[in-house]
């Protein structure tokens, strides 16, 4: 069965400055859906509307057609990586695959040459340990969507590409929203892509469209 999250009618302004102007979005679960946008045109903005931890003017965020207020209070529904780490660093990579009811085998299975013991704390690994251990707790997580801000970040070219391959492994029975200044990781794995400009979003279909609407030359 496919399951559906849509945000609609969404309006953000600051100091009278318009952020985000009618905004459409859908994903599917099965598929990934790509946003791409230019650095200050509201796509971290448009992510924390859509989780429900940040207020717009307008709003309304249904998963299969039923309204849901504050989208975070049910991760079986919705999950989200932000920029920036959301795990407290004290936390051991045993306690926090602990708290996920989560196997550590199945995470070194994917990154076998990650490094670091289970008794490690978070706040000694590398960056990309750590986006690692976050990045996988919530793609593995039981939640119907989930959505990726910046996930590339602070990763080697290998280990992108094994979140690469186990986003497309997890979109079997999950839909995805990624968005990243690494704008060809996304267009790889995106069944379809959005295009933020000027407060508007644009659905395209191919690299052309993402061309002609003036994001980048292929």
């Amino acid at each position: 069965m496919t399951h559906i999250l849509e945000a609609d009618g969404i309006q953000l302004s600051f100091s009278n400055r318009k952020i985000l102007s009618d905004i459409y979005i859908k994903c599917e679960t099965g598929k990934v859906t790509g946003l791409l946008g230019r650095n200050g045109q509201g796509k971290t903005c448009l992510m924390q509307t859509i989780y429900g931890t940040l207020r717009p003017d307008i709003k309304s965020v249904r998963f299969d057609g039923v309204y849901i207020n504050k989208p975070y209070r049910r991760s079986d529904l919705l999950a989200y990586v932000p920029q920036f780490n959301f795990i407290p660093p004290s936390l051991t990579i045993e306690r926090v695959f602990n708290d996920f009811k989560l196997k550590v085998t199945g995470f070194e299975k994917i990154f076998p040459t990650f490094g670091s013991g289970i008794k490690s704390q978070l706040g000694n690994l590398s960056g990309g340990q750590r986006r690692l251990i976050e990045l996988y707790v919530i793609i593995t997580s039981k939640a119907l969507f989930v959505m990726l801000d910046e996930p590339f970040s602070h990763l080697s070219p290998v280990q992108v590409e094994q979140v690469k391959a186990l986003i497309t492994e997890e979109k079997s029975n999950k839909g995805f929203l990624i968005t990243d200044h690494m704008f060809r990781h996304v267009i790889d794995i995106a069944d379809h892509t959005y295009l933020l400009a000027n407060g508007k979003l644009n659905l395209t279909t191919s690299v052309e469209d993402l061309e002609y609407l003036g994001y980048a030359h292929f």
